[in-house]
This record gives C-alpha cells, sequence and structure tokens, in this order.
C-alpha cells in the first residue's frame, strides 16, 4: 500500500507513518480482568457511586477500565512526542535510552519532556530543576530545556523556580512550549501545527491497514464469572483473602 503524501518538509511521508504506526500498534484497546486488577480495585467506593450516582455497577467498571486504558495510553502519547525527535532535525537530535530524553550534542542542548504543564509536582519539579543546574556545572555554556507540549502559552522563557523557599532563575535553563522547540529543531515557525494538522490522516491511514485493531473488554463479563454478579465479583476479588468472604453473597449488600 503506498502512502499518502503528507507535505511536510520536516519529515518524510515514510518516517511520519512509522512512527504513527508504533504508536497505534502500542495503544491500549484490549483489557481483562488480571490486567484491570492489578491495582486492586475498591469495591466500596463502587458500592457508593453506583447508590449515590444511580449507575448500573457495569458501567462503573467500564468507567474504570476507560480511566486505567487512559493512563496507559498517555505513556504512549509521551513516547509519541519524544521519540518523533528520532527523525526531525538531522543526525544532531538524538533520542537517548536514558538520561535527557532529547539531546543536541553540537548545540548542548538538553531537553526534559512533559505532556503537560501541570503534571509535575513541587519535588519532581526541584529534581527536574536541579538535575539541570548539575548539567549547567558541567557545561556552563549548555542549555538546558523543560519542553512542555500542553503548555499555559507559547513561550521560550528562563524557568524560574522555588528550591527550600529561594527562587532559582538562570538563562541557561529553560521553560519551552512544544511550538517554540518544534521551530528550533526544524527551522519551520509553525511546524508544530502542521504536524497536528495532519495527523489526524496518518493516523487514519494507519488503522485502515491495521484492520485488527478494536477494543476489547471482558471485564464484566468475567467478574460475572466469578460468582454470577458483578458487584459480588468486585467484592470477591479484593476481599476473598479475608474472613467471612468465602460465603459472601450479593443478597447481604441489601441494595
Amino acid at each position: 500500500m503506498s502512502i499518502s503524501r503528507y507535505n511536510l518538509n520536516f519529515i518524510t511521508d515514510e518516517d511520519l507513518f512509522s512512527h504513527v504506526q508504533s504508536i497505534v500498534q502500542q495503544y491500549s484497546c484490549s483489557i481483562d480482568l488480571k490486567h484491570f486488577n492489578k491495582n486492586i480495585i475498591d469495591p466500596i467506593k463502587l458500592t457508593f457511586d453506583k447508590i449515590i450516582y444511580s449507575k448500573n455497577i457495569s458501567e462503573l467498571v467500564d468507567a474504570e477500565v476507560i480511566r486505567q486504558m487512559d493512563k496507559s495510553n498517555n505513556n504512549t502519547i509521551g513516547y509519541f512526542h519524544q521519540n518523533i525527535f528520532n527523525y526531525l532535525g538531522g543526525s544532531q537530535w538524538v533520542v537517548p535510552k536514558q538520561g535527557f530524553d532529547v539531546i543536541n550534542l553540537k548545540q548542548k542542548i538538553y531537553v526534559e519532556m512533559k505532556n503537560k504543564h501541570n503534571t509535575m509536582n513541587s519535588s519532581s519539579s526541584q529534581k527536574t530543576y536541579l538535575r539541570m543546574a548539575t548539567q549547567l556545572q558541567r557545561e556552563p555554556d549548555a542549555v538546558c530545556m523543560l519542553v512542555e507540549v500542553i503548555a499555559k502559552k507559547s513561550q521560550n522563557i528562563p524557568w524560574e523556580i522555588m528550591v527550600d523557599g529561594e527562587k532559582f532563575i538562570s538563562e541557561g535553563i529553560r521553560r519551552v512550549s512544544i511550538d517554540k522547540f518544534y521551530h528550533l529543531v526544524t527551522g519551520e515557525v509553525d511546524a508544530f501545527k502542521q504536524l497536528c494538522m495532519v495527523l489526524p490522516k496518518v493516523i487514519q491511514d494507519v488503522v485502515n491497514i491495521n484492520h485488527n485493531i478494536h477494543l476489547t473488554n471482558s471485564v464484566n463479563s468475567e467478574l460475572m464469572g466469578i460468582s454470577g454478579d458483578t458487584l459480588t465479583g468486585l467484592y470477591l476479588l479484593a476481599f476473598h483473602h479475608y474472613e467471612g468472604f468465602n460465603d459472601f453473597s450479593l443478597d447481604k449488600l441489601k441494595l
């Protein structure tokens, strides 16, 4: 199958298609009870949710399934944002296996990438900032960047931070929105916008040739198989090792 023309000057059609295909293949599209229960679900909370919000328990389980898959897929999207720089800006830009997310050794640029501006708490922000400051001690003429995909605004500014009540700011440690970073890497002011405009077509092209991509969710049916109803299954799943739950039945919940 020939790949559609995406007409981006800064990445080839083949590289863009290949990168998007790798993301689609990683995307979480199926879940079973074993995966669902890796972090034990609290059936008591779901019982409150069921009654207070007048929800069907199966709907609540499906919502939890979507939440778990969404968390996994957010990590996959982080991979998309980072690893596309394997294809942008020529051989100078590298995505290392460990350490900084993206680096340019020739220009001495070291990048940490975050999906959203508010995903780091104070502790992780300080840790990231101090790591960048350490890099500047090694290479005083380097530039370290916190690149945010979802930033508050388009920017490339010194990153100002409070550490133990003291304000730190350095021209060499910067807070950069993804559009500004794409401009730096590709030389095109609106490169990120161009990518966003063509991305739906690329994803659709990938999906069109991967016919086995579909959502499968066996959690509710597997819970029903435990005891005959979903809520009892949830209680037995969480508390089966507790006293009294070996003969647990839904009747004792009086719902």
